[in-house]
């Protein structure tokens, strides 16, 4: 009978405790303020918040280099809005005087219209294609998610260091 006494007992403390750090969860009280008083800065003292917006988040998700001349990037820029959104962006960069100079930039799809952890794990880019061919084409094909795959082909064309969606280019003359 001892033993059970002990067991009922240890069940009644730990039910306690339970309900102690649920009420602290759900709107009790506030936790003790550090004891150190150097811990937690003041006034004019300290760490300065950042009161402007964030920086952007991004990872560059792909590149490829034709001969050289043309350097193509895909990069995820993550959302200010929502921490699990991301928009893709693609760069043309030409090689001029010794250096990578942006010669334009386009988005992938509509702006954080994907998901950022899909978009910048393994096995992101499904497709990420370029030719050195004038106009040179671009297809992109990038993860939505595993379980849903790989998003439609975007394509798009370069013409002198300038994007144009595929949807927007000229027919090819006869």
């Amino acid at each position: 009978m001892i033993k059970n006494f002990r067991t009922l007992t240890s069940w009644g403390v730990a039910v306690a405790a339970a309900a102690a750090t649920i009420g602290a969860t759900t709107g009790g009280p506030p936790h003790p303020s550090p004891a150190d008083p150097q811990a937690r800065p003041t006034t004019g003292q300290g760490k300065e918040t950042r009161t402007g917006p964030r920086p952007t988040e991004s990872r560059r998700i792909a590149t490829s280099v034709l001969d050289g001349d043309f350097r193509f990037t895909l990069t995820a820029l993550r959302s200010r809005t929502d921490p699990f959104a991301a928009s893709v962006r693609l760069q043309v960069f030409t090689f001029e005087d010794g250096a990578w100079r942006e010669s334009d930039r386009a988005p992938v799809g509509e702006a954080d219209s994907w998901f950022w952890f899909p978009l910048t794990g393994r096995h992101a880019v499904c497709a990420f294609s370029t030719s050195g061919t004038e106009p040179a084409p671009v297809a992109v094909s990038l993860l939505v998610t595993p379980s849903i795959g790989c998003s439609p082909t975007e394509s798009f064309r370069i013409d002198d260091g300038q994007i144009v969606p595929a949807r927007h280019a000229a027919p090819p003359s006869p």
